[in-house]
């Protein structure tokens, strides 16, 4: 009961909003006396003596049709059926049928559109800018190409979309480390030692613009055929101060202005069949296309000129691919893909399976078999400045040609609040003619990398370590330090820090050798991770870091990072150096970077990072001079803008 009324309004009302033909009973009249509580029955007439009410009155009989559903507006008797109106005619092209209106009374007057892109414009709500990425735009695939405006482009029907792509890439990069003195003659005259100034400077500005023709509406399924093409385009400019390090002629400056062409992508992909109803399918791409063979690119993330039969199983939990690749010729100063010339006699076959949810919730497994063929022993290759790279000069200078297959399993994802990536391969073959013994040699390396990160509110804290083996005794017949096919890891830092970041060469038992390659963290002892071959008489790698991320706004990210690297075995640098004993200890990779995106999208993106080695006892022993460093520095300024 309401305190201080009557239940009676009440009761009327929910009487008057029940079933059609109910009448609810009136209410009783109100008392005289103010203060007398209403909700009280008059003592008079007791409850069980009211009058009954009226008998059920039938409003269809009272009211005709055509009234009926107009006594109250937005309102309609339940259970009336009005005659329907006659079917509408379908004049929107492209639309679908629409279902019969009797499907869906109350809505005959409605009919779908074939995009929501025609409603939205329509209504006024957005209006296309080709120059604007961040809302609807044709050239970003937002809405399918109309024929009749493109009547030169060879395409029927109403699903085919084009895609644009372009991005602006600067970067700038004054840095130090050891450079040896040139034979013939120096920039200085009178430097007489091993090394000279370390001071250097590298300007890079790089275009990348792509275009892709897509059939197929692409949000919920793979596309039925996409064409594809990709140029970029580098102008760079360095500085060194001593003379042969930038080209094999002392005649030649210590600077060096140079901009090549590359052919990245060019590509096409056929989607061949679907398994499921959920689009679960199987596709081939042929042509120069990108590849990364684990999470974070430890073995081989490179895009080169292949076949590869790809798909997935089990609403997506299964994944997999069958690759083959043959080596395209790198530019030597951009790193860009060469097509004017031969492709390289190195070939590299790939299967791989990835299984979501495996072993527990949350983390994704991945097995791989990797086989690299290399027949390169007759190949002589020279780069654009000038100097030697296949065969590597070290060792015996003989040719060399070697078949390696990598057992690989990797992880990513999370097991509880730990977010976790691991990587570990096994690499067994042969070298058929070892630079130190000039016999074959048997292929017994191994990797295992792994990053464990938590992340708490705005912050992401990291732990890594690496290992990869080198080996104990050059002259055996057991080759056995890991090297890569193609690495551009995501690991530690990557291209922050400064010994990923930066090549050390290896002045004094090896010409035109670095101990490790750009964007690269392995000490192969290689010429060129892009033009040279790998090498397994190597002295292995062992690296620890930690390191955390601050977001401190959707716009700002900072990223510290301090690793400590070490060789495995330094047998195959002693070996090379005539040294009695070379120690391990690399030293200290310290590094910082600023992440700025003002716009909180990967449209625009800014980065400031500095990184210092702070050498060990190995480092000192290798490039010890009498300026006697204590530390190397790497400053990198990037900017990348994309469409």
């Amino acid at each position: 009961m309401m305190a201080g009324g009557s239940l009676w309004p009440v009761i009327a009302t929910l009487a008057a909003q029940g079933a059609p033909g109910t009448e609810a009973p009136p209410p009783p009249p109100a008392p005289e006396d103010p203060s007398v509580a209403v909700d009280a029955a008059p003592a008079e007439q007791p409850p069980e003596e009211l009058t009954p009410p009226p008998p059920p009155v039938d409003w269809q009989e009272m009211v005709p049709d055509d009234l009926v559903t107009d006594m109250i507006e937005g309102r309609r008797r339940p259970g009336y059926r009005p005659d329907l109106p006659d079917a509408l005619s379908q004049d929107n092209v492209g639309a679908l049928r629409p279902p019969p209106p009797q499907a869906f009374p109350g809505i005959e007057d409605q009919l779908p559109v074939p995009d929501r892109w025609r409603l939205i414009e329509t209504l006024g709500v957005v209006k296309e800018r080709w120059f604007d990425p961040y809302h609807q735009n044709t050239l970003k695939g937002d809405r399918a190409i109309d024929p009749d405006k493109v009547k030169w482009l060879p395409i029927k029907g109403d699903d085919w979309f084009f895609v644009a792509n372009a991005v602006s890439d600067t970067v700038f990069e004054p840095r130090t480390f050891p450079i040896p003195v040139g034979v013939q003659t120096t920039e200085r005259p009178g430097s007489l030692d091993v090394f000279g100034k370390d001071r250097s400077l590298v300007f890079a500005q790089t275009f990348i613009g792509g275009v892709a023709l897509i059939k197929g509406s692409t949000a919920f399924k793979p596309p039925d055929v996409e064409y594809r093409l990709t140029l970029a385009w580098q102008a760079n400019y360095v500085d060194v101060p001593e003379r042969r390090v930038l080209d094999v002629r002392p005649s030649k400056a210590s600077h060096r202005y140079d901009s090549f062409l590359g052919v990245q992508e060019l590509f096409v992909d056929k989607h061949l069949g679907n398994t499921s109803d959920r689009y679960d399918f199987y596709s081939v791409r042929l042509g120069i296309q990108p590849f990364q063979s684990d999470f974070r690119g430890f073995l081989f993330n490179d895009s080169q000129l292949g076949l590869r039969f790809f798909g997935n199983r089990d609403n997506n939990r299964f994944q997999y691919n069958f690759a083959a690749f043959w080596r395209l010729e790198k530019d030597t100063n951009s790193g860009l893909n060469d097509i004017t010339q031969t492709p390289r006699d190195d070939f590299v076959l790939t299967a791989n399976l990835y299984r979501q949810d495996f072993p527990v919730v949350g983390l994704t497994s991945q097995v791989s078999v990797t086989y690299n063929m290399n027949r390169e022993k007759k190949d002589v290759q020279i780069d654009h400045n000038g100097f030697p790279v296949r065969p590597a000069l070290i060792g015996d200078l003989r040719g060399r040609e070697y078949d390696v297959v990598y057992l690989g399993y990797s992880a990513d994802g999370r097991i509880g609040r730990i977010n976790l990536t691991a990587s570990f391969y096994a690499a067994l073959g042969e070298d058929r003619n070892s630079f130190f013994t000039s016999q074959p040699a048997e292929i017994r390396a191994g990797f295992g990398a792994v990053e464990l990160s938590y992340d708490y509110d705005w912050m992401r804290f990291r732990l890594s370590g690496l290992y990869a083996t080198g080996d104990g005794d050059p002259y055996n017949k057991t080759e056995g330090g890991f090297d890569a096919i193609f690495e551009n890891p995501i690991f530690g830092g990557a291209d922050t820090s400064y010994w990923i970041r930066q090549t050390i060469p290896f002045a004094g038992g090896g010409r035109v050798i670095s101990i490790n390659g750009r964007n690269g963290i392995l000490n192969s002892l290689r010429s060129s991770k892009e033009e040279g071959q790998s090498n397994f008489n190597n002295p292995g790698t062992i690296f620890i870091g930690a390191g955390a991320d601050f977001d401190l706004s959707p716009q700002t990210r900072v990223s510290v990072n301090a690793n400590h690297l070490w060789f495995e075995n330094t047998a195959t640098l002693q070996a090379l150096r005539v040294e009695g004993s070379i120690p391990k200890d690399i030293g200290f990779d310290l590094s910082v970077a600023a992440i700025w995106r003002p716009k909180a999208t990967q449209n625009i993106v800014g980065r400031l990072s500095a990184a210092v080695l702070l050498p060990g006892d190995g480092f000192k022993d290798l490039f010890d001079n009498k300026q006697q460093n204590d530390a190397y520095v790497s400053i990198l300024a990037n900017v990348i803008l994309s469409f």
